[in-house]
């Protein structure tokens, strides 16, 4: 018996997609527009205040015009969305038909706020119960402690964190977990099989949601999107940094081009384990 190491590869390109939320305070129409021009597998939809991001029939036109699949929608439960698709549930209920319009499999949700007391207690089943009936994924965000004057808040219920919950799909945010002081390597191992979605970012673990570019912060990416790329991760990797203090013309292309670079990079390299000969 011997311990020689050998390369265990996965024959499925993991694609990378663009968040529309990464071109920000540009609008949708330039996401597909800046994924096409750097070579982005598809786009990530964030249902926003703007009109086109909840307009399906809008969509599917910019898919075809800058051939770009879209591979997920994230529902407007952001606290800057409040105001848009009315209460909760409905909110869930109007991504996944869009989801399910548009031609895609992956809505992703954060964990409800913990004044939301319906739509919180009922959450996990009324995802489950949602996803089955528009046969979508509902994959729940992993989010951050509020801490106020030092100390922390309960923000989010049944947790901000989705390890330990009843999830059957689940999005695993660099930002979020450097925010959190969470290690994604390791959250990324132990989700196993329920990991269906990334976004790929970056934090430097400063209580702040930075979304850097990956690789510029504390997080071990690099390592997770190996690690991903030798296990079979069947998801999408989607870019989500943010650009909003670009400054100089091409800027902002430049930051995004580093991070599907990074991407592509990481994802294509076979990490080694040991086998009996």
């Amino acid at each position: 018996m011997s311990n020689d190491v050998e390369p265990e590869v996965n024959d499925r390109q993991i694609p990378v997609a663009l968040s529309s939320a990464s071109v920000y305070p540009l609008s949708v129409h330039d996401a597909f527009a800046v994924a096409q021009d750097l070579g982005y597998e598809g786009v990530e939809v964030m249902v926003t205040n703007n009109a086109v991001s909840q307009n399906p029939d809008a969509l599917i036109q910019l898919s075809h015009r800058y051939h770009q699949e879209i591979v997920s929608i994230h529902a407007p439960t952001l606290l800057l969305t409040q105001q848009v698709w009315g209460t909760a549930w409905n909110k869930i209920e109007k991504s996944c038909q869009m989801a399910a319009d548009v031609g895609c499999d992956t809505v992703v949700v954060h964990p409800p706020f913990r004044w939301q007391s319906n739509y919180a207690e009922n959450f996990v089943e009324g995802v489950r119960e949602i996803a089955a009936r528009y046969r979508v994924r509902i994959a729940v965000e992993n989010m951050y402690p509020w801490r106020v004057r030092g100390r922390e808040a309960v923000a989010y219920l049944p947790h901000w964190d989705p390890l330990g919950q009843d999830y059957d799909d689940v999005t695993w945010d660099f930002s979020h977990a450097a925010t959190a002081g969470a290690n994604s390597l390791e959250a990324i191992k132990a989700l196993g099989n329920k990991l269906r979605h990334v976004h790929l970012t970056d934090g430097s673990g400063s209580g702040k949601d930075e979304h850097l570019v990956p690789g510029t912060g504390t997080q071990q990416c690099a390592d997770a999107l190996q690690h991903l790329a030798a296990t079979g991760f069947d998801g999408v990797v989607v870019a989500e940094i943010s650009t909003r203090k670009a400054k100089v013309a091409g800027e902002r292309e430049e930051m995004l081009a580093e991070t599907l670079r990074f991407a592509r990079h990481h994802l294509s390299v076979p990490l080694l384990r040991s086998v009996d000969n």
